[in-house]
């Protein structure tokens, strides 16, 4: 039996009425979900919230938004890349997230809208995600923040893309990136662990959904050996910087989390790591049913990056 939190049941009983999204076409599915309306919080105070443009490939552009807290700075700077399996979501589902982010650990936050499957496949929105690391190393100054201090995470798929980030900036030589926090990731797009079998069916994220999201941002099965598509397979992950990996209890991709951080502890990479007890997938980007696990989420971010002192000339 599954040990779920009472919200975590709540939340799960009206997720499975809706209707399977891997029936429908994305398209469908983006308009189903911008008609539903989106629970009023509360949200924490700021001192700034804009939204930028962020260049990319082929002469486009992504939107970007910036969370500046109160103080007098310059401030850490957090990337932050959105979940929704590459087809879904955008930079409103982890709004109040990432404001609660930028007020608990005192970061400038910069979520980004990078570009979507399968309208645009795999590399385009690792590319798209690495583009706004280079992006904010080079512009990061221009609203108050230290680009000396760098902070790349995410959700779901986006925490994927973080970590294959860190690894892009590795190897490309690019900028120095202090930490990263991945909560929940897909690291495997295999999708053949235990967990996978276990919450295969009617805890916030199908298998079935997985494949969906996965096909429709693959190009080809090779794709799958990629290490930046799964970071997990990856031959090499020395060098890269302290991670918090954050998983559900109750979510198929726990076990390829748990086995990423163990992975790169192997590679001497500081880990910490957390699996939240009684969690679904989801549950960071809904702040009106899991404010309280949010807040503890976000209370363990600070703490880990306190704790590998990414505050460089402040600690």
């Amino acid at each position: 039996m599954a040990n779920l939190d009472p919200q975590a049941e709540k939340y799960l009983q009206a997720f499975n009425q809706m209707p399977p999204i891997h029936t429908m076409d994305p398209k469908t599915v983006r308009e189903m979900l911008s008609k539903t309306p989106r629970p009023a919080v509360k949200l924490d105070p700021l001192s700034r919230v804009k939204n930028l443009m962020i260049p990319v490939s082929q002469d486009e552009e992504i939107k970007c938004r910036v969370y500046i807290p109160e103080g007098q700075g310059p401030f850490p700077l957090f990337i932050y890349y959105h979940g929704g399996g590459w087809v879904l979501g955008d930079i409103e589902s982890t709004d109040a997230s990432c404001r609660m982010i930028a007020i608990r650990t005192d970061c400038i936050v910069v979520s980004v809208n990078y570009r979507l499957a399968p309208e645009y496949k795999f590399p385009t929105p690792v590319e798209d995600a690495y583009a706004a690391l280079e992006w904010v190393y080079e512009k990061g100054s221009s609203f108050n923040g230290d680009v000396t201090r760098l902070v790349v995470g995410g959700d779901s798929v986006g925490g994927n893309l973080a970590t294959v980030v860190t690894m892009m900036a590795r190897d490309k030589k690019g900028p120095d990136i202090a930490a990263q926090v991945l909560i929940y990731p897909p690291t495997n797009l295999e999708f053949n662990t235990e967990s996978h079998q276990t919450f295969a069916k009617g805890f916030g994220l199908d298998r079935e959904q997985l494949i969906w999201f996965r096909d429709h941002y693959l190009g080809n099965e090779e794709d799958r050996c990629n290490k930046y598509a799964s970071p997990l397979v990856a031959q090499d992950l020395s060098g890269l910087p302290p991670a918090i990996v954050i998983t559900a209890e109750n979510d198929v991709l726990r076990d390829e989390g748990m086995a990423y951080a163990e992975r790169l502890k192997k590679f001497d990479v500081y880990v910490e790591y957390v699996c939240e007890p009684g969690m679904v997938h989801g549950f960071f980007a809904h702040m009106a049913i899991f404010s309280k696990n949010i807040e503890s989420t976000v209370s363990k971010i600070e703490k880990f990056l306190s704790t590998v002192k990414y505050k460089i000339g402040i600690d």
